[in-house]
């Protein structure tokens, strides 16, 4: 592998971070740009993570429509090495099976897994945008006999981390504003080649009626955008003007009416004919987990954050130092979670959540996906019928 193919590949997969696309779409085409730098058995496993959480939402891997429900119970409650959870949060952010067992795979549970689908050697790395929000991970397998990863491929996986974490989350805000299941959800404009509103998806009037605009009449019936849709959707085009050069990212933070703040992403759109630009507008830092946590258990506002805390795999050591208490106080809070989530454990307390309020979105999205229709961020509605989850292997 040279220098020129590795940077052709960044850059190709940072122009596809640029474009509008459906999720499963991105996939497939940063699936073709890997494959020519980083060989791999068969396919690569890709998985959305929810940023509040690092748990997972989504799975996408060709030829396995439907994860195995086993092979998630022991992500979540196996005793393993090399979970998506440890390297979400893990300095390095990529490793191999390997070397996670010091040099002895067949130790490990996951290796046998792997080899049943004629893997045995595994890479995975965290998809974390520039500004530290993991959206995601990547999974990479080699059959025996092949090299092995190496630090060379660690490196290249690395520089592409951000640019696939950034076209899994607007990937996942396209389908939501296409899609809207809240109040909240994401708002799409599309912008035609004379700059006009050309169409907009439910509930968008509310976010442009929330932007700042001295002229006080853009709408979509009056097909005038507001000042600040036009100048992300400005640098959205002159990217894309310029096809040999990697597009970046196309997003601007703006302070509503009502003193909030939105974030504007701007992204072209593939497609024959006159150009067109589409732009997500979302809430600055939408609330997904702790509002759940609240009302599902019935949580403090401190017990929130220590559960937040552990499910990003800190110890108490590390929570006591990052929350400002003893150790103790960090074991008495713990116990009242433990108590009003019903569970005995850290593991336990993971997968309860995981298995309630994740698993749904997670099996939702593999349909979603067969029926090719968008797939969605973060947990699920809150669904008091949910069953318990399956117990700890």
């Amino acid at each position: 592998m040279t220098s020129d193919s590795t940077q052709r590949a960044i850059d190709k997969i940072a122009r596809l971070t640029g474009e509008a696309r459906d999720l499963a779409e991105f996939w497939r085409e940063c699936t073709e740009v890997i494959g020519t730098v980083v060989p791999y058995y068969w396919t690569p496993c890709w998985y959305t993570l929810d940023p509040a959480s690092l748990l997972i939402t989504s799975h996408y891997h060709h030829g396995l429509s439907e994860f195995p429900a086993d092979w998630l119970a022991h992500e979540y409650y196996g005793d393993d090495v090399n979970k998506i959870a440890d390297i979400a949060v893990s300095e390095a952010g990529v490793a191999t099976l390997r070397e996670a067992t010091g040099g002895d795979p067949t130790s490990s549970p996951r290796y046998h897994i792997n080899l049943g689908l004629g893997g045995e050697q595994e890479i995975i790395t965290r998809l974390r945008t520039a500004s530290g929000q993991v959206w995601g991970a990547l999974g990479l397998y080699r059959e025996p006999g092949r090299a092995l990863f190496d630090d060379t491929d660690k490196r290249l996986l690395r520089a592409l981390s951000p640019h696939l974490a950034e076209g899994a989350r607007r990937a996942l805000l396209i389908g939501e504003a296409t899609e809207p299941d809240t109040p909240n959800s994401p708002g799409l404009v599309i912008l035609d080649q004379h700059w006009n509103i050309a169409s907009t998806t439910p509930g968008t009037e509310r976010w442009l009626a929330e932007l700042p605009d001295p002229d006080h009449d853009s709408s979509p019936d009056s097909g005038r955008a507001p000042p600040a849709v036009l100048a992300v959707a400005g640098r959205a085009r002159r990217i894309a003007e310029h096809p040999t050069h990697p597009a970046g990212i196309t997003v601007a933070r703006v302070r509503s009416r009502s003193g909030s703040w939105l974030v504007l992403h701007g992204a072209v759109l593939r497609e024959s004919g006159q150009p067109r630009t589409a732009i997500i507008i979302e809430a600055a830092q939408p609330a997904r987990i702790f509002p759940l946590l609240m009302s599902a258990y019935h949580l403090t506002t401190r017990e929130q954050d220590i559960t937040h805390q552990v499910l990003h795999g800190a110890s108490t050591a590390q929570i006591a130092r990052e929350l400002h208490m003893s150790p103790h106080t960090v074991q008495q809070h713990l116990k009242g979670v433990f108590d009003k989530t019903g569970v005995r454990s850290r593991p336990e307390l993971v997968g309860r959540i995981f298995f309630t309020h994740y698993e749904p979105r997670f099996r939702d999205n593999e349909r979603r996906t067969t029926d090719n229709r968008p797939m969605r961020g973060g947990p699920a509605a809150l669904n008091r019928n949910t069953a318990d989850p399956p117990p700890s292997t």
